[in-house]
């Protein structure tokens, strides 16, 4: 059987086949495309007819190349979302993550009685971030109430996109979680949470879990890609699908899925939702398979992207690859201040490059001004952030960790590999890199009935993929 993963991060999305061959899981990538951010109407939104559009030609790609999956599965980036009126047709915009629209709205609630955080964390379990699809809501129904009253569905974006593709209607459970509108423990919505918040519980639909069908291409759909397929869902959430692709033998190993962003944490049966997980401000994210990710998120390489971007073209008219800037980084010499690579001011700043030497600047120390200084300084207070963060987890979930596991475009890295590694002082597994879609490829392989469970699953990844021990410099 083959399968393709639709992989769609805040950057670029790609389709990826899989198929199982001789005991192993062999990918073959078919299709990619850009994500950006455009600006409609006063805010930040994703340009979701594109996205759309750029699914349905990677599934006619994978046709057109011999390599036509019997099943397609959906994952992107969490929290966002859209609305459906009455006949099924979009309402507004996709506002995206970034937007400034949810700035206060957290102080708001309590202010107003709604709904303190404590109490938010307590019956959800999701960490405060100020982008929370709950606030997001909260921001939506006060700028645009009319929106709201004629909303029949809410869809988070995976699962609108797997609307475009069949007209079937779920909400999958590890992206649902995300919304900080789902009881922890129950995994189903927070009836009374949602009504506190004057949002109407009508809209939003049952919830679904991973491996759940939900349909066949739509006719139109089946007429332009050549073909018919199923559409399951994954761990739509893309770090719930890269979650699932951690070959980590070790019950005490942290995960690291790294890419625009950093989620590091580990896996749990149950939620954590105490008072010190909730000042520590971890997340139990909904995994697949009766599991909890229990994690910290974590800037990540958005703020590499962002400076990588501003720089521009070099002589040969190509933005510098990675690979260069991270030799740069290696060559770079000077100790800069350990910026705190979560705040705000990170988030989308007009100039990158600016904010963080402006930050160094308020903190007293160097500036980096050559591009390896500007991503050195990146590198290293990443990698300070995940030493502090590995020890909470350990604190928070009582298990001291061993070793880290990184998965995603980010286990590429071999700066941050090392300084990982030496930050932490522990071992790092670097592998496999394309996490997400092999996760997402993982569930649907598991629902065809290819591998009996997630454990036959992942020990199929094990043998399938390198994996690389980086050990702390002595």
């Amino acid at each position: 059987m083959r399968h393709v993963a639709v992989d769609i991060g805040a950057s670029s999305g790609r389709h990826i086949v899989g198929e199982v061959v001789d005991g192993k899981i062999r990918l073959t990538e078919v299709y990619r495309f850009d994500n950006t951010l455009v600006e409609k109407n006063g805010h930040l939104c994703w340009d979701i007819d594109a996205l759309a559009e750029n699914v349905i030609q990677g599934l006619a790609a994978a046709h057109e190349q011999g390599l036509t999956p019997d099943t397609v599965g959906i994952d992107t980036w969490a929290v966002d979302y859209v609305l459906l009126d009455e006949e099924g047709k979009r309402i507004g915009d996709a506002v995206a993550y970034r937007d400034g629209r949810t700035e206060g709205i957290r102080e708001e609630l309590e202010r107003t009685g709604a709904v303190t955080f404590a109490e938010h964390y307590e019956r959800t379990g999701i960490q405060f971030q100020r982008f929370n699809t709950a606030y997001q809501l909260v921001a939506h129904k006060r700028e645009h109430p009319e929106e709201l009253e004629r909303a029949k569905t809410f869809l988070m974006v995976p699962d609108y996109l797997g609307y475009v593709l069949t007209g079937e209607i779920a909400n999958e459970y590890t992206n649902a979680s995300t919304t900080a509108l789902v009881d922890a423990r129950t995994r189903t919505w927070d009836d009374e949470l949602i009504a506190r918040l004057g949002l109407p519980r009508a809209i939003f639909p049952p919830i679904s879990e991973p491996g759940h069908e939900l349909g066949r291409l739509a006719p139109a759909i089946r007429e332009r890609v050549g073909f018919d397929c199923g559409v399951v869902l994954p761990a739509t959430h893309d770090t719930g699908s890269a979650w699932l692709a951690v070959p980590a033998s070790d019950p005490a190993a942290a995960y690291l899925s790294s890419g625009t962003w950093s989620l590091l944490g580990c896996e749990n049966t149950e939620p954590l939702t105490g008072v010190a997980s909730a000042q520590a401000n971890f997340t139990n994210e909904g995994g697949a398979y009766g599991t909890y990710r229990y994690l910290k998120n974590i800037m990540g390489m958005w703020m590499v992207q962002s400076v990588r971007r501003e720089l521009g073209p070099r002589d040969d008219g190509k933005l510098p690859s990675f690979d260069t800037l991270i030799d740069e980084a290696f060559a770079a010499r000077g100790d800069f201040p350990v910026l705190d690579v979560d705040a705000d001011r990170f988030l989308a700043p007009a100039s990158m490059v600016e904010e963080v030497r402006a930050a160094c600047r308020e903190a007293g120390g160097p500036v980096p001004e050559t591009p390896g200084e500007l991503v050195r300084c990146i590198y290293d207070a990443l990698t300070a952030d995940y030493a502090r963060t590995v020890i909470e987890l350990g604190e928070l979930t009582g298990t001291p960790r061993t070793c880290i596991n990184i998965v995603g475009g980010g286990s590429q890295n071999r700066y941050m590999n090392q300084a990982t590694a030496n930050a932490c002082g522990i071992p790092v597994f670097a592998g496999p890199t394309e996490g997400t879609a092999l996760g997402n490829l993982m569930a649907q392989m598991i629902a065809a009935g290819e591998f009996a469970d997630l454990s036959e699953a992942r020990a199929c990844v094990a043998r399938s993929f390198d994996v690389r021990k980086i050990e702390p410099a002595r």
